[in-house]
């Protein structure tokens, strides 16, 4: 999946690894979030990023899948939630690793 969001454009990878981007301009010393209409073409491909990104990645999704991640509010919620289910957290991927090396051991020895 990497391979392919990377192929379409890196940018929407990034989207999904850092989050949706989302452009701030200062009023009155606080930042605020721009409105849609006040984007510049740079802000505005880099919001249409995260878009596209959902758009990717659900269309890969069977019905099961979809319906995980279908209220998710930005593409990185939703790889997140897919990774965690997939993969596992990172200690259940140490965990599984040691069982792996434990058997093949075990075997060895047989």
């Amino acid at each position: 999946m990497k391979i392919i969001i990377e192929s379409t454009d890196c940018g929407i990878w990034n989207a999904i690894v850092n989050g949706p981007y989302i452009p701030m301009s200062v009023v009155n010393g606080i930042y605020v979030a721009k409105l849609y209409d006040e984007l510049i073409e740079v802000e505005n491909k880099r919001v249409q990023y995260d878009c596209v990104a959902k758009d990717i990645v659900n269309s890969a999704l069977n019905l099961d899948e979809f319906f995980k991640v279908w209220q998710c509010s930005s593409d990185k919620e939703m790889w997140d939630i897919l990774e965690v289910t997939h993969e596992g957290t990172n200690d259940v991927k140490r965990a599984r690793k040691h069982t792996l090396i434990q058997k093949y051991e075990l075997f060895r020895m047989q």
